[in-house]
């Protein structure tokens, strides 16, 4: 890793899931750059969104924190300002920092302008709160209280704001840029018409685990999603290729990743918060600065340890409020931090989720290189063995033989627990502590 500021890049799709990429070996959706690019970086493998919705996970990327620490853990809430984020440490350090795209971290509506005191620290400014119309796709640019447009497809557009952004830099500073796409999540048939082209939806291989009666509808919407795959994929390749003219590829920290996956109907469930690994499974694909030998690795790591780990391969002091870890020093083949396990975590299940046969479904958990372990406020849940059942179709919670191993999994998700002070309290008592106002689908009200 180079010993001089570096400049550090985060590009990260919204609800793309880990196994939506050819070297993954999905052999339906083609993703040429990403996969180059997985050769030259260090692959985390069993990289997961912690808490897999949008706000939550973005809170805890800027921040550094777990969702009931930080107190946004659903969407469309405000994340508090009382503790520094990424982009404010970065400054300090001497960075210039950079956002563009979805933010969703503001809360007071879908299209509204959000002044600076509100956006942790980012400097240079091209955001909207939230947009799923990738076409038609609407950004306030710096202090300007008027809407912009981006033209055409917007994850291009943004993609291009980047590269202008980074052509313009000179080299006096290094820079922080995050650059957030709307795509790759719903709705499914919005990507330029050639990455449509790509697929139909009669040749799509789906998971084991999608059911017989769902397949069909998975196909239809797995072929647009996989456009958007295509897409961003493309658009990926322009920002590489702009670093490396620039000739500050190598002195780049680059992350591709994702805030978190999408069931796409896998074991008969939509979109995200769902436990199993189609939802918290995402791509980790970090390139440091400098010389480094590129490899795969099967440690865990989650939304908290983003910011933490940068920090620490930059050589910026990590502030007291960060729960992460850095795994910086795992990078240069030091131990592996967090036990081998990352914390999953659902404090208040909202939406299409939040279903009465369910009861609600709060949990907590763990993903291993190996295991999934997920308990509800009644008990034990769900065990997967990933490495004998890939596609999770084998729950072995009440299998005898499994005791001992959900002893030891129980005592480390308590010692996670408790080393954050989350007490795994009801959804309702965090909404009380935060002061979060829900319907009764325990939604946040948004206005676009």
């Amino acid at each position: 890793m180079s010993s001089q500021p570096a400049n550090v890049i985060i590009v990260f799709g919204d609800q793309w899931r880990a196994q939506a990429f050819g070297y993954a070996g999905n052999k339906n959706v083609a993703t040429p750059n990403i996969d180059t690019f997985s050769e030259e970086c260090i692959n985390f493998t069993n990289a997961v969104s912690g808490c897999p919705v949008c706000t939550p996970y973005r809170g805890s990327l800027l921040k550094g924190q777990y969702p009931v620490t930080h107190g946004a853990f659903l969407n469309d809430v405000c994340l508090n300002s009382d503790t520094p984020a990424m982009a404010e440490t970065f400054t300090a350090a001497g960075y210039d920092t950079a956002y563009i795209g979805k933010w969703h971290l503001d809360g007071h509506g879908r299209s509204r302008y959000i002044p600076r005191e509100r956006r942790q620290g980012f400097d240079y400014w091209k955001v909207l709160e939230c947009t799923h119309t990738y076409n038609h796709s609407s950004y306030y640019a710096g202090d300007e209280t008027q809407l912009s447009y981006w033209n055409g497809y917007d994850a291009l557009a943004q993609t291009e704001d980047a590269i202008s952004y980074i052509e313009a830099k000179g080299d006096q500073k290094p820079f922080l840029l995050l650059l957030s796409w709307g795509p790759p999540h719903a709705p499914y048939n919005t990507a330029p018409e050639r990455f449509q082209q790509l697929y139909k939806p009669e040749n799509i291989l789906l998971r084991p685990n999608v059911p017989d009666n769902l397949a069909e509808m998975a196909r239809q919407e797995l072929a647009g999603y996989y456009a958007h795959c295509s897409a961003l994929d493309y658009c990926f390749g322009l920002l590489t290729d702009a670093l490396k003219m620039r000739k500050i590829y190598d002195n780049t920290t680059l992350l591709f990743t994702s805030d978190h996956g999408d069931m796409l109907y896998s074991q008969g469930e939509e979109k995200k918060q769902r436990p199993w690994d189609e939802s918290i499974r995402v791509p980790f694909l970090l390139k440091p600065a400098g010389e480094f030998t590129s490899e795969t690795v099967d440690a865990p790591i989650d939304a908290p340890d983003v910011m933490p780990t940068l920090l620490g391969m930059n050589g910026v002091t990590i502030p007291d409020s960060v729960e992460g870890h850095d795994f910086s020093g795992y990078i240069l083949g030091s131990e592996m931090p967090g036990k081998g396990a990352a914390l999953l975590s659902c404090p208040h299940p909202f939406g299409r989720w939040n279903r009465s046969e369910f009861g609600g479904f709060e949990y907590r958990g763990l993903r291993t290189a190996r295991y999934t372990y997920v308990k509800g406020l009644s008990g034990s849940w769900l065990l997967y063995d990933n490495q004998t059942d890939p596609f999770q179709q084998q729950n072995l919670i009440h299998e005898p033989e499994y005791g001992p191993l959900i002893d030891r999994l129980e005592a480390t998700l308590t010692a996670k627990l408790q080393r954050i002070g989350d007490e795994f309290l009801s959804g309702t008592t965090y909404l009380k502590r935060w002061n979060h106002t829900v319907d009764e689908l325990g939604t946040v009200a948004y206005e676009w």
